[in-house]
């Protein structure tokens, strides 16, 4: 399962009653997916939701892709955002805690703590299979050192 399909909206009834229509609490559920991209009633939410819902669909909804919002683009997007956090110094804890100021969303820590597991253990199988073709591995290396400590 993706880190993604355990992303959910914070507030989520509170979200659904101010939009008049309900949602799904995953974030990255079509429905939900929907409802961001198209915009639609989003002047009803206030001042605060609205912000970070529109932060939300410009940060993770903005490509040029056909099949926008259904691309994979945005779940990419999402996924390398986790990563950066990480890469900056944030623990599972901290980053679950910056999801939700920024784009009012929440994650449980343990889920996110396996995601960035996850990633580690496919940068180290990537690193090992450079160096066996004989390629420089040094950037994936260090790219897994940021994301182990």
């Amino acid at each position: 399962m993706a880190i993604t399909d355990k992303i959910y909206v914070k507030n989520h009834r509170q979200l659904a009653s101010q939009l008049e229509t309900s949602i799904p609490k995953g974030a990255f559920k079509g429905a939900t997916l929907d409802v961001l991209f198209q915009g639609s009633g989003l002047e009803k939410l206030d001042d605060a939701s609205q912000e970070r819902v529109l932060d939300f669909a410009s940060d993770f909804l903005d490509c040029d892709c056909e099949t926008n919002p259904y691309c994979g683009c945005p779940e990419r997007k999402f996924a390398g955002y986790l990563l950066d956090l990480r890469a900056q110094g944030l623990g599972p804890d901290a980053i679950v805690d910056v999801m939700g100021d920024d784009y009012m969303l929440y994650a449980y820590p343990g889920d996110v703590l396996s995601f960035l597991d996850d990633a580690v253990r496919t940068l180290e199988a990537a690193e090992a299979l450079a160096r066996v073709d004989g390629a420089d591995a040094d950037e994936i290396a260090g790219v897994r050192r940021d994301l182990a400590r």
